[in-house]
């Protein structure tokens, strides 16, 4: 069987992978222990993320002609791909907050979105948070006016019951 013939499964693998993804970083995982791979595994398993080592090359001829195109620059030394369809700052997120625990865990760039960003970007798109948690931000935000007005009311209420029940006793 020709060597042609062997990549062609692991390519088409990755095209699957990036296929639909809302986001899509690489990093530079030298130095990792075994321990520190394994937890960082979990953490993007759980988070939704796939997370898989790749040959460069199979990275750069699935993402010909995708908008994942743009990581092509990136793509030298050991490269892990973390890819996420569901939640598009997942992997930047989770990838970050492992890099403060494990400084040998480098962020090379990324593409959230169709957006190129590179490891400053992907560092600025970590920051913001889970789409849960804006929308939990966004309905308390429009909760807390209205629970104020029925509380001021329910107050008045009170206030004005009191008064009406004083002279009626007397």
């Amino acid at each position: 069987m020709a060597k042609v013939e062997l990549k062609q499964p692991v390519v088409a693998e990755i095209a699957e992978v990036l296929n639909g993804a809302k986001s899509a970083v690489v990093v530079d995982y030298r130095g990792l222990t075994v321990e520190q791979d394994t937890a960082l595994r979990k953490q993007l398993r759980e988070a939704g993320v796939s997370y898989k080592v790749y040959k460069n090359t199979m990275i750069r001829f699935a993402a010909k002609g995708t908008e994942f195109e743009a990581l092509e620059p990136h793509l030298e030394g050991p490269t892990a791909l973390a890819v996420s369809k569901e939640d598009a700052t997942a992997p930047a997120r989770v990838l970050a907050e492992f890099a403060k625990k494990a400084d040998k865990l480098e962020l090379k760039g990324g593409v959230v979105e169709g957006t190129y960003y590179d490891a400053a970007g992907i560092g600025v798109i970590a920051s913001i948070p889970s789409r849960d948690v804006l929308l939990g931000r966004l309905l308390g935000s429009m909760q807390s006016p209205i629970t104020n007005f029925a509380r001021v009311l329910n107050q008045i209420a009170e206030k004005n019951g009191e008064g009406a029940e004083a002279p009626a006793e007397a």
